[in-house]
């Protein structure tokens, strides 16, 4: 079976290691995990992690539900504001973990791992009930990571928008990035400051070139799922399929 590929997979073909993550033929580094993981702790690095799912859920029973679902507590969020969260099973393996983001008190958004998404929408609809809707936006939303103690400086070449006023786990729609407008995300997984832009993928391949030349005078640099990986282990940030699962319910002892 032929690999998937992101929207931004041309913009690197000829320039990364790509391997099989989980059915997508992903980037592992572009010049060197450890190259492209001390720029992030030092710099910046953008990543393609276009292959995450992301699932809109609406309706006037959308937060009741995710109540039932999830194990954080989305009545503390407010709007424009995301969570880490988890998808349970009934007896505590995780189906998922994910980040949610409050758009409306009847409308969210789920970030899905990707080898996750078909098998947690299947989930979701299984144990819902009431008014609501689920659309699935995977296929046509690309996700741009720029992570980093210098990528709010980066970005802020390419916008008018004062990026320092989106808070820690605090999102704004509708931004312009060098005329990109981009669903803008002040959360990550590598232990750093940073953005996530979920953007649509005709024009994933138009903001991955502007944030490369604008963050090549602050040092930054393309990174592959190999830094990913070693950034949020230093951080000590779970990974699905690793140190969660379904059949994993608890910290295990060495």
């Amino acid at each position: 079976m032929a690999l998937k590929r992101t929207p931004l997979f041309d913009e690197y073909k000829h320039s990364a290691k790509t391997v099989d993550f989980g059915g997508w033929e992903m980037p592992v580094s572009f010049s060197g995990i450890k190259n492209e993981h001390e720029a992030v702790r030092k710099a910046a690095g953008l990543f393609d992690v276009s292959h995450m799912g992301e699932l809109l859920v609406e309706g006037t029973d959308a937060l009741e539900n995710l109540q039932m679902l999830l194990t954080n507590d989305l009545s503390k969020l407010s709007d424009n504001q995301a969570q880490y969260n988890a998808m349970c099973t009934e007896n505590g393996g995780t189906v998922d973990d994910l980040i949610v983001y409050r758009r409306s008190e009847t409308s969210y958004l789920l970030v899905l791992n990707a080898a996750n998404i078909d098998s947690d929408i299947a989930w979701i609809k299984k144990h819902i009930k009431g008014e609501l809707t689920l659309t699935n936006q995977s296929e046509g939303t690309a996700l741009l990571a720029v992570q980093g103690p210098k990528a709010i400086e980066v970005l802020q070449t390419l916008t008018s928008t004062n990026l320092a006023e989106i808070g820690p786990f605090r999102f704004q729609e509708n931004v312009e990035i060098a005329t990109v407008p981009v669903f803008a995300s002040r959360t990550g997984y590598t232990g750093e400051d940073g953005f996530e832009l979920y953007v649509e993928a005709r024009l994933a391949s138009q903001l991955w070139l502007a944030i490369l030349e604008a963050g090549e005078p602050f040092g930054l640099l393309p990174c592959g799922l190999g830094a990913r990986d070693t950034l949020r282990f230093e951080a000590k940030l779970a990974l699905y399929g690793q140190e969660l699962s379904r059949d994993i319910s608890r910290s295990r002892q060495g």
